[in-house]
């Protein structure tokens, strides 16, 4: 990274460390309802200690100047890997490995996902699974402030996105596209971002929207989808631009 990239690196870093430090600021019951959450979960084994309610990506701390980003991956959210104290990182778990594995099988991209690759996710806030982010909102009497501060922390960290996004301009993969529809879980998300991004059409020109790597979904999809003769890469900009203006709708000007 030049100087000027770098600073808004570090910029953007600062701001992510604020933005989850305060949405748990703002819950201050948050880490006791999830806690109540994790010991209801079904089945042997299945309950966990809640470590780290609202998480920061660690893994951007060990980022420098002279380290060279291609990629930024947009996950959803932090599950039960992410949140424990040995990791705060994103993408640990086993979605994390197929995405590894990914790009290990691909050479042709030039993509070392633990080198190049830097992972932010639509809200900071732990839940086992996604979709259990609804299910966290219900859990208690008080759910609009957990309801408030679920769709706050999607308008900060599509605000976040813009700013790593513009400081390293370089491709945006979001993965799991089928929430950020209307009224999924990150319809916020969406919209925040088709408000930050008019105008902005080079960026907007590099963001690409998949499925899941979870279950192989990312890969299975790429595989149905690739025609005869297209590389990789060419196809994942097809598909990722489909699915893109299928879920953002927007003609995004110079």
């Amino acid at each position: 990274m030049n100087r000027g990239a770098w600073n808004k690196f570090v910029k953007a870093r600062e701001h992510f460390r604020y933005i989850t430090e305060e949405t748990e600021r703002s819950v201050p019951q948050l880490k006791k309802i999830q806690q109540k959450f994790a010991d209801s979960r079904a089945g042997k084994n299945s309950s966990y200690t809640v470590e780290t309610p609202v998480v920061y990506n660690s893994a951007l701390d060990n980022i420098t100047a002279s380290d060279e980003i291609k990629l930024i991956l947009v996950a959803d959210n932090p599950g039960r890997r992410e949140q424990a104290a040995e990791n705060r990182r994103y993408l640990v778990g086993p979605s994390g490995k197929i995405a590894q594995k990914f790009f290990r099988d691909n050479p042709q991209l030039g993509i070392d996902f633990t080198k190049n690759v830097i992972i932010l996710n639509k809200t900071p806030i732990h839940s086992p699974r996604t979709a259990e982010l609804r299910r966290l909102c219900l859990s208690e009497t008080n759910s609009n402030s957990i309801t408030a501060a679920i769709e706050e922390s999607q308008k900060k960290m599509a605000q976040l996105l813009l700013e790593f996004h513009e400081a390293l301009c370089t491709p945006v993969y979001i993965i799991g596209y089928s929430e950020m529809k209307k009224s999924g879980i990150f319809e916020t998300y969406t919209e925040t971002l088709k408000e930050l991004y008019i105008g902005k059409k080079f960026l907007y020109d590099q963001i690409f929207l998949f499925r899941h790597f979870s279950m192989n979904q990312f890969t299975i999809d790429l595989k149905k989808q690739a025609l005869e003769g297209e590389s990789v890469g060419k196809s994942l900009k097809r598909i990722g631009a489909s699915y893109r203006n299928r879920i953002f709708n927007l003609t995004c000007s110079p």
